[in-house]
């Protein structure tokens, strides 16, 4: 296929790269561990760890797994927010040999316990704040070994005695467990010591993270991400971003905000594998949703790349002390996860100095499939060109590439798409077609020069009066109202038009009156883009990243 998009590459992004110069994720890691080993890894609640003690940390934990008897590609599952111990596990259970299973902390009961046996997971490290969830299912499952992590152990002395205190009986954040075998983090640790890890033959096809996915279209699916996927993925954002790294003033080592949770596929590798590629610093943020907290922890940093979701750009530019942080330092600010809305992204700009760079793809990419020039200076709506070594098609319900500037679902051919999903030959095939594209399920459309722009997801649609209504443009254009603080967009059932618009809306000003915002609406809107409803609420659903789910709304309404 003709690749119209090189012609818009920044100077310096090559066209290709070439994953095969490393044999593993693994092999690239321990290039990054040997070559920064005084350098300080992650920081997390004023405690750093450095390269060596991150490669010293997880070389014990795979020693003690493989001394548990665990076969070559057992799945490990990870379940903590964002603390020291989440980059030990992740190296830990890579360089055993095993396949790392993140876990969202929050899950209920019956979600882990559906992740873990889909997974097959034999083992599970999990934050004891949680810890009473894996009670309730663990006799259902397949793990047999479970180790306990604490807030406060890798903090040390007396500041990690006083935080477990505040965590545990202050804060009572830890429900009483009971997980008889259990064996505690620093435990494993220290009988790893006394251990040797074994070197394993790891190849690109062998399988590196299960990334669950489509929770919010049905039963969550693994997507089988194998070492190739992801070392292409870290290449090629690497290429990608150095047109913006390059500029003046150079910065090394470089420093990481990451407040995205790591069990998330951007966090994973736009974080934790972009820092290590680059021996860059990672700021763990446990709880991005305290927002006064996280404001008050950037002040302490000269922070260089902010990877996070609208909803929490949004919230960061709401809180008075934001404005009030140093941001000459600040050098890329990724956009994804979901539309990066313009009033948000311009506010940005005008706040910070340093645009964001809106990107796009999906756990069954690795993530990264379309990002903007890293040297942009301005928002420009869409979701960017394909990153080097990628191909996009844009398609017709029968699968046909459709001509430049017609809407299609954009399909995805790279070494960083998926391997498939998880025992899961039926779903695979409803999104691979046969010369290799994955079927995001959005509906897209390239431009000329070869940029993207989502126009929604195909179930998003609201088909009203056999009009297409696309919420991404209705939630775009009402964000932008003074008084709007979030706002999301469905379709609801309407005996005259088949389906009618209905907003659900956070005020950020509370005088704001339903028929004040109709009538922006009327101003803004063709008739039947125009919302019908609206309803204000004080908060929307959404998952952990602070994606906004329009799926639980349509259900709300569905159970109506």
């Amino acid at each position: 296929m003709e690749k119209t998009w090189l012609k818009s590459y920044p100077k310096g992004v090559p066209a290709e790269i070439d994953y095969k110069q490393y044999r593993s994720l693994v092999h690239l890691m321990e290039e990054s561990f040997r070559k920064y080993a005084s350098r300080n890894a992650f920081v997390c609640m004023d405690k750093f760890m450095t390269y060596a003690e991150l490669d010293d940390y997880s070389k014990k934990l795979g020693a003690w797994l493989q001394n548990k008897g665990l076969k070559k590609g057992a799945r490990v599952a990870v379940m903590m927010p964002n603390v020291l111990q989440y980059p030990v596990a992740i190296a830990g259970v890579l360089r055993a040999g095993y396949t790392v299973v993140n876990v969202n902390p929050l899950y209920t009961p019956r979600e882990l316990e559906h992740q873990l046996n889909d997974s097959g997971a034999e083992a599970i490290i999990i934050l004891e704040n949680f810890a009473t969830t894996l009670e309730h299912v663990i006799k259902k499952t397949k793990v047999k070994h479970v180790v306990v992590a604490s807030m406060g152990e890798m903090l040390g002395g007396v500041k990690g005695m006083l935080v477990n205190f505040v965590v545990r009986n202050v804060k009572k954040m830890v429900p009483a467990f009971s997980l008889p075998g259990a064996v505690r983090f620093k435990q494993v640790l220290s009988e790893g010591a006394r251990m040797t890890l074994k070197p394993v033959d790891l190849k690109h096809d062998d399988v590196a993270f299960l990334q669950y996915t489509g929770g919010t279209t049905g039963v969550s699916k693994g997507a089988t991400l194998l070492h190739r996927n992801v070392i292409a993925n870290v290449l090629q954002n690497d290429a990608w971003a150095q047109p913006a790294l390059q500029k003046e003033p150079k910065i090394d080592p470089l420093t990481i905000v990451c407040a995205l949770p790591l069990y998330h596929i951007f966090a994973l590798t736009a974080c934790f594998l972009m820092g290590t590629r680059w021996g860059a610093l990672n700021i763990l943020i446990p709880n991005p949703r305290d927002i006064p907290g996280f404001v008050k922890e950037l002040g302490k940093y000269k922070f260089n790349l902010l990877p996070a979701v609208n909803t929490l750009y949004n919230g960061l530019l709401n809180n008075p002390d934001f404005a009030k942080l140093d941001f000459s330092y600040l050098k890329v600010c990724n956009g994804g996860g979901m539309a990066v809305q313009q009033t948000v992204a311009e506010k940005w700009l005008k706040v910070t100095g340093c645009p964001i760079v809106e990107g796009y793809g999906l756990s069954e990419t690795s993530p990264s499939a379309t990002i903007n020039p890293a040297d942009a200076t301005e928002f420009s709506g869409a979701i960017g060109l394909p990153i080097p070594s990628t191909e996009i098609a844009i398609l017709d319900d029968d699968g046909k590439p459709v001509p430049l500037g017609h809407p299609g679902e954009i399909a995805i051919r790279g070494p960083q798409v998926m391997a498939g999903y998880w025992n899961r030959p039926d779903e695979t095939a409803k999104v691979m077609t046969p010369d290799g594209f994955f079927k995001s399920g959005d509906v897209g459309i390239m431009d000329d020069r070869g940029f993207v722009k989502i126009v929604d997801r195909k179930k998003d649609m609201i088909l009203v009066s056999g009009f297409n209504v696309y919420p991404n443009e209705i939630e775009g254009v009402v964000a932008a109202h003074p008084g709007v603080l979030e706002c999301a967009c469905i379709g609801v059932p309407d005996a005259n038009s088949g389906e009618a618009v209905k907003l659900f809306v956070v005020r950020k000003d509370p005088s704001l009156t339903v028929d004040q915002l109709m009538s922006y609406c009327k101003e803004q809107f063709t008739g039947y883009k125009k919302p019908k409803y609206i309803e204000f609420r004080d908060e929307l659903p959404k998952t952990n990243v602070g994606k906004i789910l329009r799926r639980e709304l349509r259900d709300e309404k569905k159970a109506a």
